[in-house]
């Protein structure tokens, strides 16, 4: 099976994985790689720029008991195997590694849009003082100081490419064991993460419109390269 590996999508399995590796070892000698690599809101004075990019490399690795967390980057990794590779062979290269890229940045830009918003109800301002979030509550202080992290984003990217290029194949899902069409699998699981992400559950730790976010630039990417067939890849 890992005979079909794509250069592309195995360099950033070891990627992923070499960071997931990091962010346990670091935690064992009492360094927060997440509080460093993790993507924080633009206006929290946490945030560095690096973090557009670098976030996407971390996942959830540790949880508060100090217990490894394995189904986060699994999950991921999956899917980046599963269906990258499909795209890599399609596209080349190139072309999927600057897909990818600009499905996880995008996804960061569009999770914090979306939680400026947020911000800017509860405080009045998009990038309000440390005194401001203070007052504002337990939700205000969850976007200013909790990093989003993982690959979901350009998964899902990858999710909708799948369906887009090949809208009829049929997938099996695990739970129900029931075969789907890509396009559907894809429209289906974009339905379920607006709906949680407008439903904005209390507890809910999955960044959804960072998902939606991933799958809205890729659409964008996929169909500006469909009119510009020329275009640099």
């Amino acid at each position: 099976m890992f005979g079909n590996l794509t250069p592309v999508v195995k360099n950033l399995l070891i990627i992923n994985v070499l960071f997931w590796l990091g962010t346990i070892l670091g935690d064992r000698m009492g360094l927060n790689l997440t509080a460093i690599l993790g993507g924080f809101y633009i206006g929290s004075p946490d945030f560095m720029p690096w973090q557009i990019v670098t976030h996407m490399f971390m996942h959830a690795a540790v949880d508060g008991n100090g217990n490894v967390v394995l189904m986060h980057i699994l999950f991921n990794m999956f899917a980046l195997f599963i269906f990258g590779t499909t795209l890599e062979k399609y596209w080349g290269p190139k072309r999927f590694l600057i897909y990818y890229m600009v499905c996880g940045v995008g996804a960061f830009f569009f999770y914090h849009f979306i939680n400026g918003f947020q911000l800017y109800q509860f405080t009045g301002s998009f990038f309000p003082s440390i005194e401001a979030v203070q007052l504002a509550g337990r939700q205000a202080q969850m976007i200013f100081y909790v990093p989003a992290v993982g690959a979901s984003g350009a998964v899902f990217g990858i999710l909708l490419a799948f369906g887009m290029l090949f809208p009829n194949t049929q997938l099996m899902l695990l739970f129900p064991p029931i075969p789907i069409k890509a396009k559907y699998f894809v429209i289906i699981y974009g339905a379920i993460e607006l709906y949680m992400g407008l439903k904005n559950s209390p507890g809910d730790n999955v960044a959804h419109f960072a998902h939606l976010g991933g799958m809205l630039f890729g659409y964008i990417l996929i169909k500006y390269w469909q009119k510009n067939t020329n275009s640099f890849y």
